[in-house]
């Protein structure tokens, strides 16, 4: 079965660059600058990865003025990023269709790794959780870039990789590709992603 989206959403940390051990570090330094015990890798993968900033900082019961800080202090730790090897052959192949970032980074860092990396100019839409009320695994973040690219949501294709894209996905009717992760669709490399596609 060939998929024909009238538009492509991507996440961007875990699919199209791996910024993991960037988002730890710099949760760490905005952690221990607020007197707070600092989070293991594992504990950092387990429990914060792929959620909202905000809502981690509720769980960790902390200020939100932690969360301003760690955003400040995620440019210091942006040469911990690297591009994933597929991410522009597979950006590049799918030139015809109309792409989307979806991405609960704050907007300064989201702007800060697409110009770092220069995929920028793939995406007619990148929507961040800055421009929405709720972040994923709400689907408002979904919702907001299938009105901006003008497409029905049935009609779109959601590509991600951690539990929150696949319960955002879903709840707004998209098609979900997972990338490593349980999802309508299962892939294990970006590269296989236009094979899925007409």
């Amino acid at each position: 079965m060939k998929l024909i989206p009238s538009a492509i959403l991507f996440d961007m940390d875990g699919v199209l660059v791996d910024s993991l051990d960037s988002w730890w570090m710099a949760l760490n330094s905005a952690l221990q600058r607020f007197k707070h015990k600092e989070i293991t890798r594992e504990e950092f993968i387990t429990t914060f990865w792929g959620h909202d900033l905000k809502d981690n900082l509720k769980r960790l019961q902390l200020n939100p003025k932690v969360a301003s800080f760690c955003n400040v202090t995620y440019g210091n730790h942006i040469d911990y990023i690297r591009i994933y090897p597929d991410t522009e052959e597979t950006l590049e192949q799918l030139s015809p269709y109309q792409k989307a970032i979806i991405t609960n980074t704050p907007t300064d860092c989201t702007r800060q790794i697409l110009k770092k990396f220069n995929i920028g100019q793939y995406f007619k839409e990148i929507i961040t959780s800055d421009d929405v009320e709720k972040a994923k695994p709400d689907p408002e973040i979904v919702f907001t870039a299938c009105a901006r690219l003008s497409v029905n949501p049935k009609t779109v294709v959601l590509v991600g990789d951690t539990e929150s894209d696949v319960k955002a996905g879903r709840a707004a009717g998209c098609m979900v590709v997972g990338l490593n992760t349980p999802a309508d669709i299962t892939i294990h490399r970006l590269l296989e992603l236009p094979g899925l596609l007409q």
